[in-house]
């Protein structure tokens, strides 16, 4: 099979609406779960600590605290079965995998610290030269 027919046939399988989402954000991935007839939306809360994959195969595992134990899933990123995942925090981290936070315990081991979404404003009166008077 030739890599352009292949790429024609992935391409129909892709998310339209894809996550805009980085490692140390923290999300919440909506899944759908079927139970007996009845199919329900089920909520997995915590930081993204990878990716991986090209195209199809694209996963991110997530990993949140759980009554203090460590919990990690695994989500195909175009799976029908995620319904949609939403960025709570921007996180802002320095490293492709955050898989340093298994060892932490506590806040540490949820805590990223957040992107700064720009500075602050200067004062008018901290532009002022210190000798004039105001």
């Amino acid at each position: 099979m030739s890599q352009a027919l292949f790429d024609k046939i992935e391409s129909e399988q892709f998310r339209k609406d894809s996550a805009r989402f980085e490692v140390g954000d923290s999300v919440r991935v909506h899944t759908k779960v079927v139970e007996g007839d009845k199919e329900r939306i089920q909520i997995f809360a915590g930081v993204v600590i990878g990716r991986r994959g090209r195209g199809l195969n694209s996963t991110f595992t997530v990993r949140r605290i759980s009554y203090g134990e460590g919990v990690e899933r695994v989500f195909p990123l175009h799976s029908p079965r995620v319904e949609k995942v939403e960025v709570e925090r921007k996180g802002d981290v320095r490293r492709a995998k955050l898989t340093y936070l298994r060892k932490r315990l506590g806040k540490g081991a949820t805590l990223v610290k957040e992107k700064e979404s720009g500075r602050a404003p200067v004062s008018a009166s901290a532009t002022a030269p210190a000798d004039q008077k105001a």
